[in-house]
């Protein structure tokens, strides 16, 4: 784990299986404002293609994740795609939700301190991720400016309901 931070008390990050779905498709439907709709269908396809799925679990409940996509993976969101379209190594932040209960418990820190570890050791160049900038999501920006997030590009999507912030962040 990432010297900024360590595990809180009574949490455990693991890597995501299938029977945890049912915990992250409800934590994501309690985001979904932020993120975007995700059924069982979506969820066992992304999974299947990401390299990084991992889950925080307390009492054998997942109250957090994070699926991060690498490059050149089939996956039509349009944020990945403006990602994927420049070129380049990178993982892209597809989503990280952390339950109501559990927010300011510094378990989204704990999850980008190992998704920074795991792109440090598969020697990813960069970390990848958009956030809303209209309507805002303010908490989302200063938790990414904190990490060093840098604006590389905006957009327009959900036929212009929302415009985001497209960020990196260079691993070294």
């Amino acid at each position: 784990m990432n010297a900024r931070s360590s595990t809180p008390a009574g949490f455990a990050i693991r890597h995501a299986s299938e029977a945890d779905f049912g915990d992250i498709l409800r934590l994501n439907s309690e985001w979904v404002h932020f993120t975007s709709h995700l059924d069982a269908t979506a969820l066992a396809k992304l999974h299947a293609q990401s390299p990084y799925h991992r889950v925080v679990e307390s009492g054998n409940r997942v109250v957090a994740f994070l699926l991060a996509m690498r490059e050149g993976s089939d996956y039509a969101s349009p944020n990945y795609r403006w990602f994927d379209d420049r070129g380049g190594s990178f993982l892209y932040v597809d989503r990280v939700i952390v339950g109501s209960p559990n927010q300011g418990k510094s378990l989204a820190q704990m999850l980008y301190d190992d998704l920074l570890d795991f792109a440090r050791e598969a020697e990813v160049g960069r970390v990848v991720c958009e956030l809303d900038i209209d309507p805002p999501n303010e908490a989302s920006r200063r938790f990414h400016d904190s990490y060093g997030f840098s604006e590389v590009g905006t957009q327009w999507v959900g036929d212009g309901a929302k415009r985001v912030s497209l960020r990196e962040l260079r691993v070294r």
